[in-house]
């Protein structure tokens, strides 16, 4: 049956989207509703040869909330996914009563999870980057592949505060700090959304924050595990990246934690999803589970004794839509209506917010797109060329002491598990890494979720990775007059060494050896980082540390390059080198961008947005602890090792030397009462080296006595700043009054009067003080928590 010739009010795109809602909310039955809140995977609704209506037609014919990973899942081109969500809408549109169009949701941790799309670097070395614009063109480029192919919502960004390296997903978030997550954050849901505000998503994409939250605290940085975060913490530092990005950039979806916090699982936590997220922050969109996590209520967290029981405990603390297949939002969800164990208002509610994420996509006015002009969007030269600055940015240059760039006509011994090795430039969620996940499920029998994957649409096993550079490959082209000597060496893990004498009789042989070591992300059984590859300890794998010194043996100079997911590597490791950068796991343009660094064709310019550790038994190590941590009081370091970081947070070279200066903030006084009044501090950042490079100026601030003890430091801005050699540039930035509180005593965000003094410098720990500003008043005044964003840059003679 179909919609009546008559179109309902529903169907006229000049009536505001609430009256839209309303009108079909009121025609819907019960099993209509119930399916606006499932979902169903791409195999569900399609085989081999494209959508195939007698297997959808039992999935479908209630309608749809959400189609999961039509690309991510399959091993469809860009045009075919197109043809198929055009298939998929029509069966839609005219098989079902009320022709509601079908969310497609994908992953887009790196770029559109699919086939086709262009692989960009990891989230870890995009905040590596401290250019927030640059998320933002990279969601933006995302936005436009993900609507050219008929994909509406995409499971990104990652907003977790994470200061466990040992944690596998660490790669997936933008690093230890509240502030820089926080930017990094608002760029990437405007750019993916499509606005500034979430108003208008008509040629948007949803974005959706998670994990919420705190899933990066977990217990001894192990997945799923508990995170024990008193709620002063809480609000501080792991809630503040979503209250900006719902406060700020109109976040439009919200993706809960799989974790639990003090016993309640995040995804049957009514504090969270309802009083909190839509009470506090005034969030009007949508909250999706995360895969699985409403039947893990019961199967996981035994909190609940049936699928029944879960979905009525997960609905009522206000998640809306179960990802990725409907499992307890079906059946059992109807079961528990039916005998008013849960109230028909707690579906409408959920309904009503589903319906008004599709009509604010404008899904019921546009459902279709053209697959003919799908490669407009896809793999385009502008997006390839955005995906090789990002990692040309990205790098981290840790420590130099002169052997790098490298010498045009040098011999070079090129060792290690990841110089030749395309895959392993690719983080845990590109399309390639992620598939290898599905097959290895399809192949081991070994189906942990049961997914209903064997059903459906066939994966390609012979993947292509033509389009992933390689270092070996890059420097070989880079090079043309230098002799390049290749030796594997080992691999990224086990411990096979037959290829140590090779290695070391290559670097004998050379006048520098570059070894490119580190790990291998996905979700597969020999990945070394990822989702659910969490570490006990940070060694390189396998037998690759003893590389590093068989080489260093030799005498001959070393170049470490760490392609990894986390801050890895024994503090030997890179005492043995002459240089280390940081690469993390920079896209398919990785190889060439490494390659740039090395031979000095770009200047590395990147900063650690994480402390790196010396080992695991300083974890958990971050610059902003407390005024009573970082140190054994009296001693301060530990008996067998130092209390401090490797390198610090912010921490990072270029071929290039910086002098900054800090004049006092003005005003020198503000009022606690004025929480919109802004400070502004004042720098001078001068290139004193002999070429063009990039400094990251960063401010923080430390607020020496407070009612509530503070972190001994805080970042609260930063600015990239490129110069030519002798060139200086004075930076100001603004920082609002409402960015100097805190969570007060009655766990509520004020500004306190007293003195907050600011640091500005290279690092957390390489600064200079520029003064201090007194808040005045005479108590605590609530207000709402304000970001720092507006930063101007004056070139100074």
């Amino acid at each position: 049956m179909t919609i009546s010739d008559t179109a309902p009010l529903y169907r006229d795109s000049s009536a505001s989207v609430s009256d839209r809602a309303t009108d079909l909310l009121d025609r819907m039955d019960l099993d209509e509703k119930l399916g606006q809140l499932g979902s169903a995977w791409v195999f569900q609704v399609a085989g081999a040869d494209g959508f195939d209506p007698d297997r959808a037609d039992p999935v479908l014919r209630h309608g749809i909330g959400h189609i999961t990973r039509m690309g991510g899942a399959s091993s469809l081109t860009a045009p075919q996914a197109a043809q198929l969500a055009n298939d998929l809408q029509r069966h839609l549109i005219e098989h079902t009563r009320l022709g509601i169009p079908a969310i497609i949701h994908e992953e887009i941790c790196s770029g559109l999870m699919a086939r086709d799309a262009t692989v960009f670097p990891q989230a870890l070395g995009v905040a590596s980057t401290f250019r927030p614009e640059l998320n933002e063109q990279l969601a933006d480029a995302v936005r436009a592949q993900m609507r050219a192919v008929g994909a509406h919502h995409g499971l990104s960004p990652v907003l977790d505060v994470c200061r466990d390296p040992r944690w596998g997903r660490l790669e997936e978030t933008y690093g230890e700090d509240p502030y820089l997550v926080s930017r990094m954050g608002m760029a990437y849901v405007t750019g993916l959304q499509g606005c500034a505000d979430g108003s208008d998503l008509h040629d948007g994409v949803v974005a959706t924050a998670k994990h919420f939250v705190g899933y990066g605290a977990s217990e001894g940085g192990m997945n799923w595990a508990p995170a024990h975060l008193p709620e002063r913490e809480l609000r501080d530092v792991y809630l503040r990246p979503f209250e900006v990005a719902v406060r700020d950039a109109g976040l439009a979806s919200v993706m809960n934690g799989y974790h639990e916090l003090d016993g309640i699982p995040c995804g049957a936590n009514r504090w969270l999803m309802t009083d909190l997220l839509r009470g506090e922050w005034g969030f009007d969109g949508t909250v999706v589970s995360d895969y699985f996590a409403i039947k893990q209520l019961f199967e996981y967290h035994h909190i609940v004794e049936s699928r029944r029981d879960a979905a009525v405990v997960a609905a009522s603390a206000g998640l809306d839509v179960e990802l990725p297949s409907t499992e307890c939002y079906g059946d059992p969800l109807r079961e528990a209506v039916e005998s008013g164990q849960i109230e028909m208002g707690v579906v409408d509610l959920a309904v009503r917010r589903v319906l008004e994420s599709k009509l604010r996509l404008g899904l019921f006015d546009r459902p279709f797109v053209d697959p003919g002009a799908v490669s407009t969007a896809t793999r385009t030269a502008s997006q390839i060329v955005l995906s090789r600055r990002i990692a040309d940015e990205s790098l981290v240059l840790l420590r130099n002491d002169g052997v790098l760039p490298l010498q045009s006509g040098a011999s070079i011994a090129l060792i290690g598990p990841n110089a030749g090795n395309a895959r392993h430039m690719l983080g845990d969620y590109a399309y390639v890494t992620h598939v290898e996940s599905l097959l290895e499920v399809l192949r081991s029998g070994n189906n942990v979720f049961a997914m209903p994957i064997e059903r459906g649409v066939e994966l390609d096993d012979q993947m292509s990775l033509d389009h992933v550079g390689t270092v070996s490959g890059s420097l070989v082209r880079a090079l043309p007059d230098a002799t390049v000597r290749v030796a594997e060496g080992c691999q990224v893990t086990g411990d096979d060494r037959s290829g140590f004498a090779a290695a070391v009789e290559a670097a004998a042989a050379s006048d520098v050896a570059v070894l490119v070591m580190g790990e291998r992300s996905g979700l597969t059984e020999e990945c070394t980082t990822g989702e659910s590859r969490d570490v006990s300890q940070l060694r390189l794998p396998g037998v690759q540390e003893e590389l590093v010194h068989a080489v260093a043996a030799t005498g001959t100079p070393i170049v470490l390059v760490l392609l990894a997911g986390r801050p890895i590597g024994s503090p030997a490791v890179p005492e043995a080198a002459a240089a280390v950068l940081m690469a993390w796991l920079p896209g398919e343009q990785g190889g060439d961008a490494i390659v740039d660094a090395l031979t000095g064709a770009v200047s590395p310019g990147g900063k650690l947005p994480v402390s790196y550790p010396r080992s695991s038994g300083q974890i958990p190590i971050f610059y902003a602890h407390k005024v009573s941590g970082g140190r054994s009081h009296w001693k301060g370091p530990y008996v067998d090792e130092s209390n401090e970081p490797l390198y610090p947070f912010g921490h990072g070279l270029s071929y290039s030397t910086f002098t900054i200066d800090a004049d006092a903030p003005t005003p020198s006084s503000v009022r606690a009462d004025a929480p919109a009044e802004v400070v502004e501090i004042h720098a001078v950042v001068r290139n004193t080296g002999r070429r063009r490079a990039d400094e990251v100026v960063q401010v923080y601030a430390s607020d020496p006595v407070a009612s509530i003890t503070r972190p001994v430091r805080e970042l609260v801005a930063f600015q990239r700043v490129t110069l030519d050699p002798g060139a200086a540039a004075r930076v100001t930035f603004e920082v609002p009054v409402a960015a100097l509180g805190f969570t007060g005593r009655e766990l509520t965000y004020v500004v306190e009067p007293g003195d907050v003094r600011f640091f500005v410098g290279a690092s957390a720990t390489d600064v200079v003080e520029a003064g201090s500003v007194t808040i005045t008043g005479d108590a605590p005044v609530p207000t709402v928590r304000a970001t720092a964003t507006n930063t101007s840059i004056v070139p100074i003679g």
